[in-house]
C-alpha cells in the first residue's frame, strides 16, 4: 500500500450513535485487518451503547472537549490530552455529558467490527 497523508477530509466517513442513531461522526484514518484508528466527534448529550469486545484492545484519546468513559461501572472523565485503555472483556460506554463537542481518537487492535457485544 502506498504511503499517503490521511485526514478527515479524505478518510472514509460514517455516522453513528446518539438519540437518532446518527448524531455522531467517525472517520476511518487507518483500517486494516490488524488495526483501526478512528477519529470521532460526539455532540453534547450523545453516547454509545454499553458493550464489550472479546478480542479487541482499545485506546480512547481525547483530542478536544470532555469524554466520560464508564468502564466496569466506574466513570472516568477525560479531557484533551488524556487517554484510557480498554482491555478485551471490559464492559464500557463512551458518552459526552458536557455542554460542548468532544473529539476523540480511537485505536482498536484487532479491529472491533464484528467483536462488539451488548453488556
Amino acid at each position: 500500500m502506498p504511503t499517503k497523508i490521511i485526514s478527515t477530509a479524505t478518510a472514509e466517513h460514517y455516522k453513528w450513535g446518539g438519540t437518532s442513531g446518527t448524531d455522531c461522526d467517525g472517520w476511518h484514518l487507518v483500517s486494516t485487518p490488524d488495526l483501526n484508528v478512528i477519529e470521532e466527534v460526539m455532540p453534547p448529550g450523545t453516547a454509545e451503547t454499553r458493550h464489550f469486545h472479546r478480542h479487541s484492545h482499545q485506546f480512547f484519546y481525547v483530542l478536544s472537549g470532555e469524554l466520560t468513559l464508564e468502564v466496569e461501572h466506574q466513570d472516568f472523565v477525560l479531557h484533551a490530552g488524556q487517554g484510557l485503555e480498554i482491555t478485551p472483556g471490559q464492559a464500557h460506554q463512551a458518552s459526552n455529558r458536557s455542554a460542548g463537542e468532544t473529539r476523540i481518537l480511537l485505536t482498536s487492535q484487532p479491529p472491533s467490527q464484528g467483536d462488539r457485544f451488548d453488556a
